[in-house]
């Protein structure tokens, strides 16, 4: 393999969950400009046709098809995963939601919605489309977890405790597909200018109470993201396994 193409990811379908808008759109974009077809999957058509023309646009030579799907539901996520067919190189778990309360707060029935859409998405992601990813490999999976999954943060103990367990099924995984050609990583980004972080970074004391925390002095952008989800899909990445790469301006290795 030239050293060129092992940054490239040429003839490589990738899917991506929660694809429509924020990190997942980012992702999207960014595999099809380095030369991959890609899957968008979300709940609404009208915000999943307008990615499907803008990555058209941005790269004309991809090939960009959709899927509508709830996968906080079982029935949608088997539905999705028996529509598609092979090859699939490339599985992005983005998919994600949260409510913010404190925990004497929360309903049980809000805490199994996030987990639902959280952890039980990416697991069921994973369990179902093992036969493809192995089928196509080299193949790989890249989790989008937290820094929440890391450490305490304040949105929230479902959250917290969703993103961490998928850190760990990044490491269990990563272990029990090596020997199938399929690799497992994990992202843990901090606040990112996302819809969802939006919620709360619009409160200036909120906003200045992240800064103050974060060393880089700024919230991150999806772009920035993507690019490392990217490189992880990438050949350049082939001996890295049950990883997972914090972004977030260095807010995890900052002690006192």
């Amino acid at each position: 393999m030239s050293s060129s193409s092992a940054w490239r990811l040429d003839g490589k379908r990738a899917l991506v969950t929660g694809g429509s808008s924020g990190i997942g759109l980012a992702t999207a974009t960014e595999l099809a400009g380095l030369g991959a077809d890609v899957v968008l999957v979300a709940r609404n058509p009208a915000p999943l046709e307008q990615a499907r023309a803008d990555i058209q646009s941005a790269s004309p030579g991809t090939v960009v098809e959709f899927i509508t799907a709830d996968l906080s539901r079982e029935d949608d996520r088997r539905r999705l995963t028996e529509s598609l067919l092979d090859p699939v190189h490339i599985l992005v778990n983005n998919s994600g939601t949260n409510i913010r309360k404190r925990m004497d707060e929360l309903t049980l029935e809000e805490y199994r919605h996030v987990q639902e859409t959280n952890l039980v998405s990416c697991f069921e992601m994973c369990r179902l489309l093992h036969p493809l990813l192995r089928s196509s490999a080299p193949s790989c999976v890249v989790n989008n977890a937290s820094v929440a999954g890391m450490t305490h943060l304040r949105t929230g103990a479902p959250y917290g405790m969703s993103k961490a367990a998928m850190i760990q099924l990044t490491r269990n995984l990563a272990v029990e597909w090596a020997s199938e050609g399929i690799r497992v990583n994990a992202v843990a980004p901090w606040y990112i200018n996302t819809p969802l972080a939006g919620q709360v970074l619009s409160d200036p004391d909120y906003r200045r109470q992240v800064l103050d925390r974060t060393p880089m002095g700024r919230v991150g952008e999806v772009e920035e993201c993507a690019r490392a989800i990217a490189f992880l899909c990438m050949p350049a990445s082939s001996y890295i396994t049950g990883q997972c790469i914090a972004i977030d301006g260095g807010f995890s290795v900052f002690g006192f």
